[in-house]
Parts: C-alpha cells; structure tokens; sequence
C-alpha cells in the first residue's frame, strides 16, 4: 500500500456490487518549487492575517462561511450546517453509466487519481470492474462528494488497478463560438495539406512521457542552487536576445518550411515574390 494517506475511502458499487476501496491522488504536489513572499530587510516571511475593514484581525472561531445571494446580502452557515447536508455520494461511487472511452471530449478532464482496493477481500471484485472496462472499452460515470463538491468522475482501467479523473459539468466549460467565431470556415490548401500530414506522419510515435521534461522548473531549480552556492549573492545571467531578433525578419514560406522539416533539414527563408504590376 503507498506510503501517502487516501483522499478518501468509501464503496464503489456497480449495480448491486459494492466494493470497499480507496482513493489517491495521481499526481506529485510538491514536484515544482515553492515560493514564499518574504519581507527583503528582515529576512522574515510575510503572514497573512483575516482582517475585517474598520476593526482589525479576526479570530478564527468568528469567522462563518457565507453565501452572497444579493450583492452586499449573504446568508451564513456554520460547518455543522453544511456537515450535515448528507449526499449518499460522500461514502457511495456508484458507476450510472458507461461510454466508449473515445467520447468524451478532453476538455471535460479535471484531475487523475488512483483507484485501488481497501483490503484483500476487495480484489476479486475490483478485479471483474477493471478487467470488464478494459474488455468493453468502456469507462464507468459517476458522482462522488469530495472535499466540499460533488464532482462528476470518470474510471477507467490503468495497469493493474483503476485510474479515477474528476469532469468539469457542462455549465463549467466555455463555449467555444465566441472564440472560433471570427476563423474562416475555409478548407486548407490541399498541397499544404498533404506535405502537413507527410510530416505529422513522420513525427508520429508511441506516447512517452518520460520524453518530455519541464525545462521551466529544471532551470529555476538550477538558479536556486547557483544561488545556494553563492550564499545568495546576485548572480548575473546573459541579455536574452529581443523578440524581433529571434524570429528573424523575413517571411518563411509556410510550404518549403513543412518540406524542409519533412526532409530534416532547416527552414528556408522565402524571397518576396516581385508584385505584378496594374494592367
């Protein structure tokens, strides 16, 4: 069992199978480096007290959660108010209804966590959901209370347990027209089109995600320890070079550009074409 504590634990039920498992998240906290705001000439870092304009800091025991119905109007609720808003989904992941894998749309995935089995006794069940998802090609929908919302979730098969992903509801996501509204409905040049997917083909591989590193993060991480190193001395780096010089001047001509990369070699600047002139 990992060494990290369940988010949550509870049943996952399949019609009148219900099977005792737990919940993980699937992805690291603290993989990237944290920073806190610190006050420079004392070294100390900066607190954030509850303050209330016209009276000061706040004990935490005063403050209640309120819920702002008209503007400036709120009604309040206590924890024990809203710990008692009981939903069978805080304990109970029912799976309502499977849809092939390919169709939801991946701007309703969230956040991933872990599936596995509570105890020994689980496995044998949580063996038959899994093994009939992967079967099926399907993935189980459901609800699940969790930290305060109701999410809608997802599970699918993932090695030898369940993968768990949290789905933005509709009303969530924004409509795309506003932003694809002023793009021409025009088709691409069919001979782009063809030298475009040559070279999609050619860079086409089985997804690795160990390829891919955060450079980002590595670099920052780098700074801090050239910091440390320096016992927090300023350090001094090179003049990135402007946005005008990097992208060079000239215009790349968009079809000897795909044939280049196809081809492996580099792009070539395009000469302007010579304007005819009026007849």
């Amino acid at each position: 069992m990992p060494a990290s504590r369940p988010i949550w634990k509870g049943q996952l039920r399949l019609s009148l199978v219900s099977i005792a498992v737990e919940l993980y998240s699937a992805t690291k906290p603290n993989a990237k480096p944290a920073f806190r705001q610190i006050h420079e000439p004392s070294g100390k870092p900066i607190n954030y007290e509850k303050v209330v304009a016209g009276i000061g800091p706040v004990d935490k025991d005063e403050i209640m959660k309120g819920f702002e119905y008209e503007k400036g109007d709120f009604v309040l609720l206590t924890d024990k108010e809203i710990d008692a808003v009981k939903l069978e989904t805080r304990k109970t992941l029912e799976l309502t209804q499977f849809v092939s894998m390919s169709e939801i749309d991946p701007i309703y995935y969230d956040k991933p966590y872990f599936v596995v089995p509570a105890d020994e006794l689980a496995e044998d069940a949580f063996r038959v959901i899994r093994d009939a998802l992967r079967q099926s090609e399907k993935i189980g929908l459901g609800q699940l209370a969790l930290r305060g919302k109701e999410y809608l979730v997802a599970i699918k098969p993932t090695g030898t347990g369940l993968l768990l992903e949290t789905l933005h509801y509709e009303d969530e996501i924004r409509k795309a027209d506003a932003f694809f509204s002023e793009i021409s409905a025009k088709k691409a040049d069919a001979d782009l089109l063809e030298v475009a997917t040559a070279l999609i083909d050619k860079k086409t591989a089985k997804f690795d995600a160990g390829v891919f590193k955060d450079h980002y993060q590595a670099a920052l991480r780098d700074l801090i320890a050239r910091k440390l190193k320096s016992k927090g001395k300023k350090i001094s780096t090179r003049d990135e070079p402007s946005e005008a010089q990097a992208s060079g001047s000239n215009v790349i001509d968009l079809m000897a550009a795909l044939k280049s990369s196809l081809e492996g070699g580099s792009p070539t600047k395009a000469k302007s074409a010579p304007r005819k002139k009026a007849s």
